[in-house]
């Protein structure tokens, strides 16, 4: 009785094998197809194709907003229960969305080389140039302002 059970189950591993191989031959392009008629498609990849540093659009801007605000305000109602003093939401949210922009000497430097390249494309095309250090301090105030 053990020997016709050593003999079924070579069969059967056989069978399997000879199965498993001509599925794997069948499937012609199957394999390279996988992911994208699935869930999601090159173009619908949750975090876009940029990964986590992907822009969000104006929708997931305001999303994002709200979200964050309705966190601060959860927030502030357990700080006023604690008895101190509530914070302002909105200033808050202001600061924890703004762009983290830390402008050191070497940015300012390579800022600076941007506006004076700019300003010799201008002269080229016969236009005014830009005052370089007006321009580098706006260029500035745009990276930290978010805007």
């Amino acid at each position: 009785m053990h020997e016709a059970f050593t003999y079924v189950i070579w069969i059967v591993c056989g069978i399997g094998i000879v199965v498993a191989v001509v599925a794997l031959a069948s499937s012609g392009k199957v394999w390279d197809e996988i992911g994208q008629r699935g869930l999601f498609t090159d173009r619908e990849r949750p975090g876009g194709s940029g990964g986590a540093g992907a822009e969000l659009g104006a929708a997931g801007l305001a999303e994002r907003d709200t979200e964050i605000r309705q966190m601060l305000q959860a927030r502030n109602e357990r700080r006023v229960r604690r008895g101190e003093a509530p914070l302002d939401v909105e200033a808050e949210l202001r600061r924890l969305t703004a762009p983290a922009v830390t402008i050191d000497a070497g940015l300012r430097e390579e800022i600076r080389q941007l506006v004076e390249a700019r300003n010799h494309r201008r002269l080229r095309r016969g236009e005014e140039p830009l005052d370089v250090e007006a321009e580098v301090e706006r260029q500035i105030a745009e990276l930290t302002s978010g805007g």
